[in-house]
């Protein structure tokens, strides 16, 4: 194995676990290179679901994937770390020590030699230096920040259920900062929550004693998609009875308020950072690869990085040129599932000695759920060559379908299947929101 062409993919997020499970299948299994995935954590759970983890309307533990017997079945190697810099000459990772939750050393820091490297360590929110933004607001990047995100909203209802039977004061105000997609879909599953909990023994506490606010500093929520879906997602957002507060800059967060530019202060005791994203800090010191202002590493169409070419990168930490357009591929996670496919030839191809594959990203639309109450989006690519708006159960059948094929990329389609078969009994014996 030693002698073999070494592909380390650092980072284990829809892109990068997708990359390793077809180089492992393709290369690995045949002994043609040696394929190790990198990442911080033990486990896998796709992003763009930790807002329901969040909320508790999904259960992360039965949707993990853990690395190391995925690594197993799917032919390479994976290493428990997380990346700190780098040695282009040496060609050589470096990767911190590891400790336990107690702080002891578990594993000292480390070198991993490359042949080739591929860096997709996504991304992490942008607060953009709000003042007590880092201090006071819960952040979902990663499955621990969702879980701690949900064993507080569990506390806070708890603790006004007591205040209403007391006679209390017990209204909860809960404010989530950006109206991206994340930030809608959260509110919309807080809501979801709070007409759910009542039914599990917190009877004092109302729904409409849970005020949830979405706060949105440009003119429109989700401002990066069409007019339409956003005024759509606002007439939900409305019928839910979430405030939506437009045009809104905060400029300052505090322990149990949110100051706004104007000067107005909302009362807030819990605050979720949802707005903007940038890269991990420490790609910006990766021995003089080349980012950007957001921290994303700089790279060809290829997606071989600027200033290497025996480095690529992709997903939310790369900023990735389009043909005819001024602005890099987007940061999500459509982009990311075909950059995957897109280097899976590349990889293919240079160990054969061929050309590199050019990405070109094809933009299929943009779909936003509002938790068991609806889904909306619009449709890119149908035969009039414009997008098309959906609703309802069609729009819902397309949602479920992003991340079936994400698992039909990391599972096969027999295997999907019978996950699909388990989530179905699953949720039939299971409480319709996690507990605890």
């Amino acid at each position: 194995m030693d002698n073999l062409h070494h592909i380390v993919v650092v980072g284990g997020g829809a892109g990068g676990l997708e990359l390793v499970t077809s180089l492992g299948n393709k290369l690995g299994k045949k002994r043609k290179a040696r394929i190790t995935l990198v990442d911080a954590g033990l486990t896998h759970v796709w992003k763009p679901l930790l807002h329901e983890v969040a909320s508790g309307s999904l259960d992360a533990s039965a949707n993990e994937i853990n690395y190391r017997a995925h690594a197993r079945k799917h032919h390479y190697e994976f290493q428990l770390g997380r990346m700190r810099g780098l040695d282009r000459k040496a060609k050589k990772l470096v990767i911190a020590s590891f400790h336990d939750e107690e702080g002891v050393e578990v594993v000292p820091e480390r070198h991993v030699s490359y042949d080739t490297l591929v860096i997709a360590v996504g991304s992490t929110a942008n607060d953009f230096g709000t003042p007590g933004a880092q201090d006071n607001c819960l952040f979902l990047d990663s499955l621990r920040q969702a879980r701690r995100f949900h064993n507080l909203m569990l506390n806070a209802f708890l603790r006004k259920n007591h205040e209403a039977l007391e006679g209390q004061d017990h209204i909860l105000n809960i404010s989530i900062i950006g109206a991206g997609a994340t930030g809608v879909e959260l509110a919309a599953e807080l809501r979801l929550a709070s007409r759910e909990l009542p039914v599990y023994g917190m009877n004092h506490l109302q729904s409409s004693d849970v005020s949830i606010s979405v706060i949105e500093a440009a003119d429109r929520i989700l401002p990066a998609l069409p007019g339409r879906l956003s005024a759509a997602a606002t007439r939900e957002l409305e019928h839910q009875h979430v405030k939506v507060l437009t045009g809104q800059p905060v400029s300052e967060v505090r322990e149990s308020s949110i100051i706004m530019k104007d000067g107005t202060e909302l009362p807030s005791e819990m605050t979720i950072w949802a707005a903007g994203i940038k890269a991990p800090a420490f790609l910006a010191e990766l021995d003089g690869l080349e980012v950007n202002k957001s921290n994303q590493l700089v790279v060809e169409q290829t997606l071989q990085t600027t200033q290497d070419a025996d480095i690529y990168a992709f997903g939310d930490c790369a900023a990735c040129p389009q043909p005819d357009s001024d602005r890099p591929v987007p940061p999500r996670a459509q982009a990311a599932h075909q950059q995957a496919a897109a280097l899976f030839k590349t990889l293919c191809n240079r160990l054969g000695g061929g050309e590199a594959v050019p990405f070109v990203y094809n933009d299929h639309g943009s779909l936003i759920n509002f938790s068991r109450y609806t889904t909306v989006g619009n449709l890119m690519g149908n035969l009039s060559g414009r997008s098309m708006y959906i609703e309802g159960k069609v729009a819902r059948l397309f949602y479920v379908s992003l991340y079936r094929m994400h698992q039909v990329a990391l599972h096969g389609f027999v295997r999907t299947g019978i996950i699909w078969l388990m989530d179905k009994i699953s949720r039939a014996m299971q409480p319709r929101l996690k507990l605890h």
